[in-house]
């Protein structure tokens, strides 16, 4: 029993910690900044808002990317499907493998987005353009990881569970 309470523990971290960082850019690309820019249009408030957001999520997005990375070794390492980092031993493997390169590759371009561009020396719309290009292509990851972990889940009932 305190097994099953445990799996489902981090399990439910991993769950919330998924919805902090997906969620939370889901919600900032179609729903905070396109109303901002609605409102305020582009100058030196909208400006102002738009980095005391980013810095506020950017503080969840690290936390939840912390926190996927401790759940996501735990769960992994409980499946006996699992044949290690970056295996491609079998279905299973090679999607968590696909999924974990498509995590490595959102990571990068959270830490170019929030930490390098803003000190970047260029105009400050060719700079807002290239923020809101990095946020929509996270997004499409964030989706397609989505669309992994339940191919990765049901993999893991089907194969264990079938003869």
């Amino acid at each position: 029993m305190a097994e099953l309470i445990l799996l489902g523990l981090v399990s439910f971290l991993h769950d919330l910690f998924t919805v902090m960082w997906i969620g939370g850019m889901l919600v900032l690309g179609f729903v905070i900044l396109p109303t901002i820019k609605k409102t305020l249009g582009s100058g030196p408030e909208t400006k102002k808002l738009n980095m005391a957001i980013r810095k506020r999520l950017s503080m969840l997005s690290y936390l939840s990317m912390i926190g996927l990375l401790v759940t996501g070794i735990l769960l992994s390492r409980i499946s006996p499907l699992y044949l290690g980092p970056l295996s491609f031993g079998n279905e299973f493997s090679t999607w968590l493998a696909i999924k974990h390169l498509m995590i490595a590759l959102m990571v990068t371009i959270s830490i170019v987005r929030s930490i390098v561009l803003p000190k970047r020396d260029m105009p400050e719309p060719k700079k807002m353009k290239v923020s809101a290009s990095m946020l929509m292509l996270n997004i499409v990851l964030g989706i397609g990881v989505l669309f992994l972990s339940g191919f990765i889940a049901a993999a893991n009932i089907v194969f264990l569970t079938t003869p």
